[in-house]
């Protein structure tokens, strides 16, 4: 059984979301989700809509993804892909070759997946900022 791991907010569940978790869970197995809690995003500066349990909730909800666990510091990563015994972590073409994922090369394959062109969360916080 090949097993993937994938980290995220995944606050506003859109398109480019859902996009990302089918891409990832069809390259093994088993899809594990590390989706970011609120404290973990307040030190990185930024404020969710949904509180972590939504969020992990909404990600249970959706087929591709078989386990949700929380990520709460940048450095549990290496612990997370020993303790899941996962084969491959799968990010976003935006975080390649960013250190924090770079690390895990001698313990996983790192792949880096194209984002979904026009849809992120933070264009659509802004399109409703000035819809509204």
């Amino acid at each position: 059984m090949k097993r993937i791991l994938t980290y995220g907010t995944f606050d506003l569940l859109h398109w480019g979301h859902i996009r990302l978790l089918r891409r990832a869970r069809s390259l093994g197995d088993y899809l594990v989700v590390a989706a970011s809690t609120e404290e973990f995003n307040a030190g990185k500066g930024k404020k969710t809509y949904h509180d972590f349990e939504t969020r992990k909730n909404m990600l249970e909800a959706v087929r591709y993804v078989d386990l949700v666990i929380p990520e709460e510091r940048w450095d549990q990563k290496i612990d997370d892909v020993r303790k899941y015994e996962i084969d491959a972590v799968v990010m976003g073409g935006d975080w390649e070759g960013d250190e924090r994922f770079e690390i895990l090369r001698p313990y996983c394959e790192v792949i880096y997946l194209d984002r979904t062109e026009g849809v992120s969360t933070t264009k659509i916080k802004q399109d409703l900022g000035e819809g509204a």
